[in-house]
């Protein structure tokens, strides 16, 4: 294809539809209204009920959307989710499995519930959330999964070996599900977030000594945004990055080089 093909169309979702889990809170949030401003109609399932925050923000853009609250690390639900978003908006073309918590304790402390539970959210409903997307997308040889993945995708685990786990796996299943997907033209990728001025960070970010320690860790000497997600999202959801497949991309400020 001639170079002189190339505009910024290529990073449009006009006409895409997207399945975002975990999507109306959080980092989840963001990504939902990155898309919706691309041009995609999005579909939100969620534990968390939609408080009309999130709803508004879509709508604001004409597109599209549809909240469901559910759980999707159930038996069924993925597959339920997915049968809906096919319903509702016609497809899937993107799926974002986002979804995902965060449990702590001491290694002595941290025992099989805390887990289960973690496992259950971060790797287990990621998984079955791409299969049902993939049964979609390979019959129609077009589609992007973005799994959410972390500095812990990267690095040891402090206080929370499930979240690390986890987060390594989604990054083992990127590759898996790239290796496979990739010739029925399907983009499978990882985006790791670094550290974040999010609810969740927020003991840390209100403690000057744990806030120093972060800081003095990232070249870039700030917490990240999430506008700073955003345009990397898009990018990964759209035709800009149909050549870059089975890639965990670190939106980190320069955290790991360091």
């Amino acid at each position: 294809m001639d170079i002189g093909s190339f505009s910024l169309d290529y990073f449009s979702l006009a006409g895409k539809v997207a399945l975002v889990t975990g999507g109306n809170s959080g980092l989840g949030q963001a990504f939902s209204l990155a898309l919706a401003k691309a041009g995609a109609s999005i579909l939100v399932p969620s534990i968390v009920e939609e408080d009309g925050t999130t709803r508004a923000l879509l709508e604001k853009e004409g597109v599209r959307s549809f909240f469901l609250k559910t759980d999707i690390t159930q038996k069924g639900v993925p597959e339920a989710v997915v049968r809906e978003c096919v319903g509702r908006l016609g497809t899937v073309d993107i799926l974002v499995n986002c979804a995902g918590i965060c449990l702590e304790d001491t290694v002595l402390d941290f025992g099989l519930d805390k887990w289960e539970a973690m496992m259950a959210v971060n790797l287990n409903a990621a998984f079955e959330m791409s299969h049902q997307a993939a049964r979609v997308m390979v019959p129609r040889k077009s589609g992007k999964i973005i799994n959410v993945c972390s500095m812990f995708s990267f690095l040891g685990g402090l206080r929370s070996p499930a979240y690390a786990a986890s987060k390594h796996g989604i990054a083992g299943l990127t590759k898996a599900y790239c290796d496979e997907l990739a010739q029925h033209n399907i983009q499978v990728n990882g985006l790791a977030p670094g550290y974040f001025a999010t609810a969740i960070t927020a003991i840390t970010r209100a403690d000057p000594v744990t806030n120093q320690r972060v800081l003095d860790h990232i070249p870039a000497s700030r917490w990240g945004e999430r506008l700073d997600l955003m345009g990397t999202l898009v990018f990964l959801a759209s035709r800009a990055s149909d050549y870059v497949n089975g890639h965990v991309l670190a939106v980190d400020g320069g955290y790991l080089v360091r």
